[in-house]
């Protein structure tokens, strides 16, 4: 199940468009999952190993911080990847995060 947990969430994260991003917790709320914010957290964290080029920068926590950069090798790859999308990021945090937040539940159908 855990496997096809992440596959879901690996879905849901392609379609993240470039200069957006969305958080742990709203993939889980989209998938059904509500309180599994943190298996996404996980899924992310994997995605590198997944055989799929995920966004994994594009997705954050609730308020915008990057909580997943230690993931990326080089705790600078996270703020570098959305910097190149045009997202501004000051003390590990997003500016403008409402502007800027992609909520899947609102531009995804299951």
């Amino acid at each position: 199940m855990e496997k096809d947990f992440f596959q879901r969430v690996y879905d849901v994260a392609e379609q993240i468009p470039f200069g957006r991003v969305t958080s742990y917790g709203a993939i889980a709320v989209f998938l059904g999952a509500a309180r599994s914010a943190r298996m996404v957290g996980w899924a992310m964290n994997n995605s590198s190993t997944c055989g799929r080029n995920i966004p994994a920068h594009r997705v954050v926590n609730r308020k915008g911080l990057l909580t997943g950069k230690n993931h990326f090798g080089n705790t600078d790859t996270m703020s570098q990847l959305l910097e190149a999308e045009g997202i501004t990021i000051v003390d590990d945090q997003i500016i403008d995060f409402d502007k800027l937040f992609w909520d899947p539940a609102m531009e995804l159908t299951r």
